[in-house]
């Protein structure tokens, strides 16, 4: 079965804007293809760097994100994005990426909604993802024994998973997210988005391609 490939960071708001579009995809067609979601490792910084780093641009950024996608961007997420001298959060994509590969060792076939609701716990409800208890109410939700998962979340080879997801999306030549590939083959891809796409257009280009190649849609 072909494979949509869904390159994503937790920190990305046009992914966050993207959401509903990639839910409504896997929807239409997780009896048609399967779905594998790679985390892009947007912001890795060597040293810790504040939110007030990027929160100028951000301000504007959020504002273009919800106006084309109609998200809506919560308060409490804004706050560290309007008051970044009294915020203490430090960005870093690694620990939702890790928590992402451990989500997949439960729930393989829910990769969409789990990165879904990783972003919207960040962007609408304000939570920290570099804090171990952001991600508490989503293994209750998802029935994930939380000793397993916090024990896994500080284990090396989860982490070694999510950079080898990092380092397929530079193979993929990802230098934006979101991003999204069909891969037909070890060696065949199509991109099909780079950038926020709406659905209509989203799924054609995946018609396209089924029918190129003769798989049925």
């Amino acid at each position: 079965m072909p494979t949509l490939i869904y390159c994503y960071d937790a920190y990305c708001g046009w992914c966050y804007g993207f959401s509903e579009v990639i839910k409504k995809i896997h929807s239409e067609y997780k009896d048609k293809l399967d779905f594998e979601v790679l985390s892009g490792g947007m912001i890795l910084p060597e040293e810790p760097v504040s939110i007030g780093a990027t929160a100028k641009y951000i301000e504007t950024a959020y504002q273009r994100v919800e106006e084309i996608t109609g998200t809506k961007f919560g308060e409490d997420y804004l706050w560290h994005i309007k008051h970044p001298d009294a915020s203490d959060w430090f960005p870093n994509s690694e620990k939702p990426a890790i928590a992402l590969c451990i989500f997949k060792d439960y729930h393989p076939d829910q990769q969409i909604s789990f990165a879904s609701d990783l972003q919207y716990a960040l962007h609408f409800e304000g939570r920290d993802l570099t804090d171990d208890e952001a991600y508490r109410l989503l293994l209750d939700k998802y029935n994930i024994p939380a000793e397993e998962f916090y024990e896994k979340l500080m284990d090396e080879e989860y982490k070694e998973q999510a950079y080898y997801e990092f380092a397929l999306c530079k193979q993929l030549k990802v230098d934006g997210f979101p991003a999204v590939f069909i891969q037909l083959s070890e060696t065949k891809f199509y991109m099909i988005t780079r950038g926020y796409t709406p659905y209509e257009t989203l799924n054609e280009r995946i018609q396209n391609v089924l029918k190129e190649n003769d798989i049925p849609i």
